[in-house]
């Protein structure tokens, strides 16, 4: 696919940063990344660091480390550089300011040195009044006299971008044709008192230079739209640009109580999820849901599926449900389609302090690595292993008294006392035979082998639910076993 002038698919991604990566803010980047991808186009990572009190080069960092583990590579930007270099805007405050000059001398822009307090009176005024609130125009047409006077006063001005005066029409990508009338956009600021360019600057100026020609952006800034056409239009006709991209606005992702997930939520934050230890893969097989389908049977995919058949014109417009259960659940599905090698390579992280809690001596690599494989079928996040393999490796089993309560019931001491018998004379080179042998422990007290192995299962993990029991006795091994049976033994006695 090319552009609507016919030149290669350019797309950009330009985070702010600010904090901790936005799951929403990834959605957004996965956008333009397969986009670009599909369309054999160039994505542009630019990063907007013109707020220096909110700006941080921890963020920053934060921001790189993050796109780099999901997998989400760039063509230009930092680290990478290209023909538009610097590709971070605190780098390029004398393009701006040149552009800003431009806009002024051809009539494009006027100062405005309309205070605060004048602007919130008058708004409030035409709120009374049923009017839009927005800028009146008050300094449109200042005479030079006017001006000086202002200026005597000791006034700053602000640089304001002129409106046209007749709808603006375009279509979007995502939701078809739309129209702004005049009244709903007014003349907006595009360089503070202090000379400083604001967004509504920065960011076309950056997009028209690095001839990006489609802007896939969140719905928030829709509103935002009809001003940087009519930007774009001026920057044409200073030679600026060479033309208008194409607009693609992506829904909202909404979070608990179905409202906009803000970088507040406890769910929002991309961190939680790398730490939780999803797979690259599966969070972003979650997150390209969010408003886009790979088909009405199938969730699970991979990225590369997902490139060869992602278009923008497929993204629906409503919004987007994040839903943490459908996450963990395609997760987990993304690691059940790993070999078992990388299975076991992906786990090591939480089999280690700060995560395990049990001694690195005592860790058993040959037992891991025999429980792995059954692991896997019943972990959805990475970090789950630690709990469901903590038994093999711990010099008791956790003390779950909640698990106790409900696994030792009266005649639970008789029930371990046979199974004991059992085990210690069943065939230990097969979970086969140790399951004849707790299922004839059971059938000794009349009790069905779901009834009969929770007391066992307790006993040796401290746990009632968890990797199939029979084969993490084999694997845990004849004597451990028993000892644990004998100590729960003690307990109940006690």
């Amino acid at each position: 696919m090319a552009s609507a002038s016919g030149s290669p698919v350019r797309v950009r991604f330009c985070p702010s940063p600010t904090g901790n990566p936005h799951v929403g803010l990834v959605r957004t980047a996965l956008f333009n990344w397969a986009f670009a991808r599909h369309n054999q186009g160039t994505m542009v990572f630019r990063i907007e660091d013109t707020d220096a009190a909110r700006d941080s080069e921890e963020s920053y960092n934060q921001l790189l480390d993050s796109l780099r583990w999901l997998g989400l590579d760039w063509d230009e930007g930092p680290e990478v550089g290209g023909p538009h270099a610097p590709y971070r805007q605190s780098q390029r405050m004398d393009i701006y300011r040149d552009v800003a000059e431009k806009l002024l001398t051809g009539g494009y822009a006027y100062h405005c040195y309309c205070t605060t307090e004048e602007l919130d009176e008058r708004r409030d005024a035409a709120r009374a009044a049923g009017k839009p609130s927005g800028y009146d125009g008050h300094c449109r047409e200042l005479s030079a006299e006017q001006k000086a006077a202002y200026e005597a006063e000791g006034r700053s001005a602000i640089v304001r971008f002129r409106m046209p005066d007749e709808p603006i029409t375009f279509t979007d990508l995502v939701r078809g044709e739309l129209t702004f009338t005049p009244d709903n956009v007014p003349d907006y600021g595009i360089v503070r008192a202090n000379g400083a360019p604001l967004y509504t600057l920065v960011n076309p100026v950056d997009d028209a230079l690095m001839e990006i020609t489609h802007v896939l952006r969140g719905e928030d800034l829709l509103s935002s739209t009809p001003r940087q056409i009519a930007l774009y239009k001026a920057l044409i006709e200073l030679g600026v640009a060479k033309g208008t991209p194409a607009f693609g606005h992506l829904p909202y992702v909404m979070g608990e109580g179905n409202k906009k997930l803000s970088k507040r939520d406890p769910q929002a934050s991309l961190n939680i999820y790398r730490e939780r230890g999803f797979l690259p893969e599966g969070l972003l097989n979650y997150l390209s849901l969010l408003g886009w389908s790979f088909s009405a049977d199938q969730d699970v995919f991979s990225i590369s599926d997902m490139i060869a058949k992602f278009d923008v014109a497929d993204v629906n417009a409503n919004p987007a449900r994040f839903d943490l259960k459908k996450a963990e659940s395609i997760n987990g599905d993304h690691i059940r389609l790993l070999d078992v090698k990388a299975f076991t390579a992906a786990c090591e992280p939480w089999l280690t302090a700060p995560h395990a809690n049990w001694a690195p001596e005592d860790f058993d690599r040959a037992a891991w690595e025999a429980i792995a494989p059954h692991a896997q079928t019943r972990v959805t996040v990475l970090s789950d292993i630690t709990a469901n393999v903590d038994f093999l490796f711990l010099k008791e089993p956790v003390e779950d008294e909640v698990s106790w309560a409900k696994a030792m019931k009266e005649g639970s001491d008789a029930l371990l006392r046979t199974a004991r018998e059992k085990l210690e004379s069943a065939d230990w080179s097969s979970p086969e035979s140790l399951k004849e042998a707790v299922l004839a422990a059971g059938e000794a007290h009349g009790l069905k082998l779901g009834k009969a192995q929770a007391p066992v299962r307790v006993a040796v993990t401290g746990r009632t639910v968890g990797l199939p029991l029979f084969e993490s006795l084999e694997i845990l091994g004849k004597e451990k076993t028993l000892a644990r049976i004998d100590a729960a033994l003690a307990k109940l006695a006690a």
